[in-house]
């Protein structure tokens, strides 16, 4: 059983917003605290779930209220989170609540975000962690909350941590031992109202005791020279002190040398499993994570070695008659899928979905001289063919119109009858799928399963 900590919970009227699985984990933790917790949520199954775990169920704030936790999905304009503060209630989110209840020898936090590459970064930095002969554990935007992770968690020595936009929106206290930001794209403009305050959410990670920056991203560069603490970048270019790089096939550091003044050699491009330079970048800035942290040399590049990338990144589906088919589903939106395109020399390209307003022509001009073929497919696949029109004109392209989960047949016979040997086939939609598939895990396992059944 917990016990309660400051400030003291113990009876508190607490709201946890949304019963999802970071909301369910706060509302356990905050139970066991003794705080009288009251779930809301606007699903009818959510709450009946709630009540059978024997919380009290709402559809709106109750009278008597003095904290609520809201899940990261809440937009901050929900006339609930609204109403809250026109109350002088302090709202905040499940990572907040975590890092409040940390106990005097809790593990530290080695953080991330980025419009990219999260989850793919933070993993690459457990195996890292890991192979440092480190106990840890991937924890928030990835899968695991971050409650889950820290309460009771007191053989972990240090915490990977992916952060989303949403979740450092709510997090105003939260200072971890080494904050990462990847990359910063137009996204979740939507959620957040503008694209500068979706940038000054991600920037709070930088609140860290050590920050690293992306030095090839303009917008992370001007975020990371304002940073708190010590400040060390990546980069893809050969490094300058105080950076990690590349120099020919090696990742270098000379922001941590093993010996002082001189650079240390990491790991080679060899030992990163998954293709493209945006992968050389996750890994350059996991292995920074690492270091800030005082993992050896050697244990990156092992940890780099034993990575096993999550499924929908750049996974290799199967290699039939010399093309090779990828699934890049996580792809969802054009920053993702231009990264992923430029990984391959000559693609048959699979996108389009719910682009959700955002502008591709970029992507298409870049992507050009890359493609074999185009086969569209979802409901704005109309702005990726006016795209490829000025920018691709000889480009051939395919459009599947069905807006069901039986389009994705269609699209693997397409791209089967434009592929030519050393092509890739590459799911990268640049797009949302939720207009034919429940998600983008969806669309990549049904991606598989229509090409494992080519012969």
């Amino acid at each position: 059983m917990l016990q309660p900590v400051m400030p003291p919970y113990g009876g508190l009227a607490v709201v946890v917003a949304g019963a999802g699985v970071s909301g369910a984990a706060a509302a356990r933790v905050l139970r066991d605290l003794g705080a009288r917790v009251t779930v809301v949520d606007d699903s009818p199954e959510a709450l009946e779930s709630a009540a059978v775990h024997g919380f009290a169920v709402a559809t709106s704030l109750p009278d008597e209220l003095g904290l609520v936790v809201t899940s990261p999905g809440f937009r901050p304009t929900v006339p609930m989170l609204i109403e809250a503060g026109s109350r002088g209630v302090e709202v905040i989110g499940e990572v907040e609540l975590a890092w409040r209840l940390r106990g005097p020898s809790a593990a530290p936090w080695l953080a991330l975000t980025g419009t990219n590459g999260k989850t793919t970064t933070v993993k690459m930095l457990e195996a890292v962690l890991t192979a440092a002969g480190l106990s840890t554990v991937a924890a928030g935007n990835v899968g695991l909350p971050l409650l889950d992770a820290v309460v009771g968690a007191s053989t972990i020595d240090v915490l990977a941590v992916e952060l989303s936009s949403f979740q450092l929106h709510w997090s105003s206290t939260v200072r971890p031992h080494t904050g990462a930001i990847l990359n910063l794209a137009d996204d979740h403009t939507d959620w957040h109202g503008s694209f500068q305050d979706y940038v000054l959410a991600k920037g709070r990670i930088f609140d860290a005791d050590t920050s690293i920056g992306n030095a090839d991203d303009e917008v992370v560069r001007t975020l990371h020279s304002r940073a708190r603490g010590r400040r060390v970048a990546f980069t893809l270019r050969p490094p300058r002190p105080g950076e990690l790089g590349v120099v020919e096939n090696l990742l270098v550091d000379r922001a941590f040398p093993d010996v002082q003044g001189e650079a240390t050699e990491l790991a080679t491009l060899d030992d990163i499993g998954v293709p493209g330079a945006h992968n050389v970048a996750n890994a350059l800035a996991a292995a920074a994570m690492a270091r800030s942290f005082g993992v050896p040399a050697e244990a990156v590049r092992d940890g780099l070695r034993a990575f096993v990338p999550e499924p929908h990144r750049n996974a290799l589906v199967r290699v039939m008659d010399e093309v090779s088919w990828v699934d890049d589903s996580k792809a969802t939106n054009p920053h993702a899928a231009a990264a992923s395109l430029a990984a391959y020399s000559s693609v048959v390209w699979v996108a389009g979905g719910l682009l959700k307003g955002a502008d591709v022509d970029d992507l298409v001009r870049l992507a050009a001289p890359h493609l074999r073929a185009v086969v569209l497919l979802g409901t704005d696949r109309a702005v990726l063919l006016d795209a490829l029109s000025r920018h691709a004109p000889e480009i051939p392209v395919d459009q599947v119109a069905r807006l069901d989960t039986g389009a994705m047949q269609e699209v693997v016979q397409a791209a089967r009858s434009r592929a030519r040997p050393g092509d890739t086939v590459l799911l990268a939609p640049a797009a949302a799928s939720m207009d034919c598939f429940k998600d983008y895990k969806q669309r990549g396992d049904l991606f598989a399963e229509a090409v494992r059944a080519l012969v």
